[in-house]
């Protein structure tokens, strides 16, 4: 029985709030909270390409299958591979 209270006991000191004497000063903490924006904007800017990359691929298709590929990068790179019909393009 002595065991038990005596458990009871240090169960409950560890449990009851004590005063901590710590302070987090104005620039430290707009330090934390700005890196703490700038995680999550990274998390969410990560996770927007991700969810935007079929959609992407699919409008890319869609606009090859329709002859409308813009110019740009997928021009220079079907003359850089060497891959060109008999017109010379």
């Amino acid at each position: 029985m002595r065991r038990f209270i005596a458990s009871i006991c240090f169960v409950l000191a560890l449990t009851v709030p004590t005063v901590a004497f710590a302070y987090v000063g104005p620039g430290a903490g707009l330090g934390l909270l700005g890196a703490l924006w700038a995680l999550i904007a990274a998390l969410a800017t990560a996770l927007s390409f991700i969810i935007a990359w079929p959609f992407r691929k699919a409008l890319r298709r869609r606009r090859a299958s329709r002859g409308m590929e813009p110019t740009g990068k997928s021009a220079d790179r079907t003359e850089s591979d060497g891959s060109r019909d008999e017109t010379g393009r």
